[in-house]
């Protein structure tokens, strides 16, 4: 015992110890220090306003302004965005922000790209007005031609027929349209303008409909796409024409232009006023083009100056906000002038963060230094392991389950190993694994490049784990090896096999077997077992019990290391009642049987484990016969069984009983043992940390916890010995999927003397290894390891009930790509420009679909919702804030 708490401590063996601190900062040097803090990266502080909402907090208007800042930031990063420009960081960064200039500054930038851009969205609304115009002559003079000599060359003949028809007292509109002399006169008019594509058939329905077909309609595609100056994309117009009759439909196709958004321009019947109006319309539409083309271009080159800047303003910015965010969980000591901070460090950062609050009180000019002193807290510390760019993936895995307790064995450092090693097992096949190795050596050989991209979800979790993926495509080799496999094909790598055909003549020894004439292969399968008769007997014995012995070995490891745990922590209560139990129990039933495989190798006997197993239970006084691997099995059984029978009772009833009596022994004051060793008798002081509230003891309730937990330690014993077997389950698909496409693709199409089919079977053998083996077979494996990882080694020993340690640093920070929702409110509780340039969008969209009220009523009802619930943001953030 002693010697073991000797050992040297391991960096991820246990979490950094860690110590509560206070700190007392007066007002003049607080935000230099938290920002040297924050430069630092090693003090969670512990928010103290907890009972405050973010409205009522010291420094709310400065979070407000930070806040005010971001937005603006935001909008020059979209308007850089749209406008197709980069953005370029400066090496340097300023420790000390002047809040106030820099809010000046974008306030300036921001009033002048809201010029620019409304002067920019006035011109392109004219130069598409002109545009529009332009077609509308071109389309509608096109139709008016044809009009008039239709008219005189056929004006005669509708005369005839039109005028012996059975009603004499009504003209049509076609043949107002066609009568001699100009259409005025006989009262006849038409209204010309154009129209988005999309929305052409619609609306000459509605036409259709509101004038009861008195009217003749003439469309022609737009020549030019016009750009819509608000979303900048190119909309395909259709120019139309409507001849009608009467001012009531004039009335009605007007209302209706209106509503489907269509652009109407007046047309003058006369080709020479035509000509002179398309002339004007041309001129214009040219001194429009260089205004746009010089306003553009000064627009950009604003848009250059702010964005080789903006890296560093939303860095800034950023810094600036963390800090105030940072300044409003300290409490504010109105009476001292001072900051009173708490929070979790390192033991080791201990002289660092008392550096830098030095040299934030000296750079300060403070008369008063910072005090720095430790505390005592019962709160449990957070956990903190350093790791590395190496550890660091095998670490998030383990986390992913649950966070460690402070100071709880962790499970990382053996994942390192297990992890990768388990996956091999699985997925042996060194060709796979070569293929492997390179994908992960090309992640790692550009780590500095990718490292400062924006990647994608599937590569940027990739690249993370291309550490883990190096250690898996290593062990898939040495497993690959093992079973001498190459995309399936077995070699002879280590010398000759140990086989030969009974017949020197033989050709087909596959069928009748091989006799064996030398010592056994040097490493691994021998290659001659692939294709015998005995093949899969063979590979399906050595994997399964290979499956069932990593599997003992490593719960094995589990329950050790709930034994170091519980010295660890000074539970002897855990030793004695869980530990050894626990021991006795897993290894009188399966580790007697990973015994039994052992000897078996190594003495070659041809015993039924199944049956040795079996009738252990059934009848364990029987004569085991040809079934004795040993002398003294038959006792060592009988004695193995009742070790096990004995341990589940000693696991489930001493404990609690124990807990009872020491529990009523403690406060009757006979005798004062600790229970946990997280309990303390301390003066606490509700709000802090130091604060415990005394947990009632419930016997009944830890009686049924420690029955449950033998329970499923004993039923998880059968069942989790049992997972392990797909380990064997697994590697033997690998094995047989490699083989298929191998034999039933690639060698099928490579008998083929045609260079097409032997091209296609390549391909389709590539596309296999490449998508099934290497994709989903990786996927798979990876999946089931992470399963014996979290459920069978894990649940063992690690409670994961623990929390990360989140240190107020500002290169996490600055490394949180924040993502913003368009509908927000401004600072003082307003709409965002966002939301309405959203709210614009959806009216848009619902009348270029034409919807009906009812649907227009359950958009704007749920716009509507979403607005309501900033109203509580407005009244919150006109309350009265303390101010310094």
């Amino acid at each position: 015992m002693e010697m073991l708490k000797n050992l040297p401590e391991m960096d991820l063996m246990r979490s950094e110890k860690m110590t509560f601190v206070q700190l007392i900062i007066p007002v003049e040097s607080a935000h230099r220090a938290i920002s040297y803090l924050g430069e630092l990266g090693l003090l969670q502080f512990r928010d103290l306003n907890e009972d405050k909402s973010p409205f009522q907090r010291t420094f709310v208007n400065q979070v407000k302004r930070c806040a005010e800042m971001s937005r603006k930031l935001r909008f020059f990063k979209d308007q850089i965005h749209k406008a197709g420009l980069l953005s370029s960081a400066l090496p340097t960064m300023q420790p000390d922000v002047d809040l106030e200039a820099l809010e000046i500054q974008l306030a300036d930038h921001e009033h002048e790209l809201i010029e620019m851009n409304a002067n920019s969205e006035k011109l392109q609304q004219t130069y598409n007005e002109l545009l529009e115009f332009k077609m509308v002559l071109q389309k509608a003079g096109d139709f008016l031609l044809s009009g008039k000599s239709y008219e005189t060359s056929d004006g005669r003949e509708l005369d005839e027929n039109v005028y012996s028809s059975d009603y004499p007292d009504s003209v049509s509109l076609l043949e107002q349209a066609t009568q001699s002399g100009p259409s005025n006169s006989s009262g006849l008019r038409f209204i010309s303008g154009i129209i988005p594509k999309s929305k052409v058939l619609l609306f000459e329905r509605m036409l259709f409909r509101a004038t009861r077909g008195n009217l003749l309609f003439n469309q022609a595609t737009a020549d030019d796409l016009i750009m819509d100056p608000v979303t900048s994309e190119m909309v395909e117009k259709t120019v139309f024409v409507v001849f009608f009759s009467g001012e009531q439909a004039k009335t009605k196709i007007l209302k209706i232009c209106e509503a489907f958004g269509a652009s109407c321009y007046p047309v003058p019947e006369d080709i020479t006023k035509q000509n002179q109006i398309t002339q004007e319309v041309l001129s214009r539409l040219s001194e429009l083009e260089t205004t746009l083309d010089v306003g553009i271009r000064h627009r950009n080159a604003a848009l250059h100056s702010i964005g080789f800047r903006l890296t560093v303003w939303i860095n800034m910015v950023k810094r600036e906000k963390a800090v105030f965010d940072t300044l409003n969980m300290l409490n504010f000591d109105v009476t001292k002038k001072c900051l009173v901070g708490e929070g979790w460090c390192p033991i080791f950062a201990k002289p660092q963060i008392q550096e830098s609050l030095q040299r934030a009180t000296f750079d300060s000019n403070s008369q008063v230094g910072i005090i720095f002193h430790v505390m005592d807290s019962v709160e449990a510390p957070p956990t903190y392991f350093r790791t590395n760019d190496f550890t660091n993936a095998y670490q998030e895995i383990v986390d992913a389950y649950g966070v460690a307790k402070y100071q709880e064995a962790n499970p990382a450092v053996y994942t390192v190993i297990t992890f990768p090693f388990l996956f091999a097992v699985m997925f042996g096949d060194w060709g796979h694994g070569i293929c492997l190795l390179i994908g992960a050596l090309v992640l790692i050989a550009r780590e500095g490049k990718l490292s400062t991209q924006k990647l994608g979800s599937f590569m940027e979790m990739l690249f993370g784990g291309r550490y883990v993926l190096l250690l898996m495509s290593l062990f898939s080799i040495y497993c690959g090896l093992i079973y001498n496999e190459f995309f399936s094909v077995p070699y002879h790598i280590f010398g000759q096999s140990a086989y030969r055909c009974r017949d020197p003549n033989c050709s087909d020894a596959y069928t009748i077997g091989l006799i064996k004439y030398r010592d056994a292969y040097a490493f691994g399968v021998d290659p001659s077992w692939r294709g015998s008769r005995s093949e899969l007997p063979f590979l399906n014995s050595l994997k399964m019990k290979m499956s069932i012995l990593f599997g003992i070995a490593q719960m094995n490891l589990g329950i050790m290391l709930s034994y170091f745990n519980s010295i660890f922590f000074n539970n002897s209560l855990d030793i004695r009642y869980q530990f050894i139990p626990q021991m006795i129990f897993l290894n009188s039933l399966f580790g007697y049987l990973s015994l039994l495989i052992i000897i078996k190798w190594c003495t070659g006997s041809q015993a039924d484990l199944y049956h040795v197993m079996i009738y252990m239970f059934l009848s364990p006084f029987d004569d085991l016969g040809e079934n004795e691997l040993f002398w003294g099995q038959r006792p060592l059984q009988i004695l193995l069984l009742f070790s096990a029978l004995v341990a589940v009772p000693w696991m489930l009833f001493p404990k609690p009983f124990i807990l009872k009596r020491l529990h009523a022994e403690r406060f009757q004051g006979r005798a004062y043992g600790i229970l946990r060793s997280s309990e303390m008798d301390t003066d606490s002081e509700p709000g802090s940390a130091r604060h415990q509230h005394e947990e009632e003891f419930n016997f009944s309730e830890v009686f049924v916890h420690q029955m449950i937990h033998s329970i499923e330690f004993v039923l998880g014993s059968v069942s989790n010995t049992a997972s392990y077997l797909r380990l064997w389950a697994l590697s033997l698909a690998h094995s047989e999927l490699s083989t298929v496409f191998y034999e039933k693709v690639l060698l099928l199409a490579w008998g083929y003397d045609n260079i097409l089919i032997r091209i296609v079977g390549l391909a389709v053998f590539a596309f296999a290894t490449a998508f099934i083996l290497l994709m989903m077979e990786t996927l798979s494996a990876f999946l089931h390891a992470l399963r014996l990882h979290w459920v069978e080694f894990q649940n063992k020993f690690y409670q994961g009930d623990g929390y990360k340690f989140k240190p107020f640093s500002f290169a996490a920070v600055l490394a949180d790509d924040e993502d913003y929702n368009v509908f927000t409110f401004g600072t003082f509780g307003f709409l965002a420009p966002e939301a309405v340039d959203l709210l614009n969008r959806v009216q848009r969209v619902m009348h270029s679909n034409v919807m009906t009220p009812k649907s227009m009523d359950v958009v704007f009802k749920r716009v509507n919702f979403a607005i309501q619930k900033g109203v509580a943001a407005q009244l919150v953030a006109r309350l009265p804030s303390i101010s310094m």
